[in-house]
């Protein structure tokens, strides 16, 4: 298979980041992802959190390959994310959700 000239470098574009003029719009889709849980605690709560929000975001990224891949895209420009805390205070526990609304996009076939 030879390579596109109008390649993207990278698969997932973040909010003000644009992706490739070339590409086409396939469609607008929503992914959710969430943390593992951490204790619910107040000491070392920036700590947890930021743990909590680079897990997160690690795993919306692979999801996002996965789903690239799936819907038979090229690359896809995040354009909102809602990131919110969970708790479980049966468990003392809490955890991110989030939830990213993104546009698929495919390059022009090369000719």
């Amino acid at each position: 298979m030879r390579a596109h000239p109008i390649e993207a470098t990278k698969q997932v574009y973040w909010h003000r980041e644009l992706p490739p003029l070339a590409a086409d719009v396939i469609g607008e889709h929503v992914i959710e992802a969430v943390s593992s849980p951490v204790p619910s605690t107040y000491s070392h709560r920036d700590d947890l959190w930021d743990r909590c929000y680079a897990e997160l975001m690690t795993g919306v990224e692979a999801r996002l390959a996965q789903e690239i891949a799936r819907l038979g895209g090229d690359c896809a420009h995040v354009l909102r994310e809602v990131v919110d805390t969970k708790h479980d205070d049966a468990h003392g526990q809490m955890w991110l959700r989030g939830r990213f609304t993104y546009v698929l996009y495919r390059l022009p076939k090369a000719a």
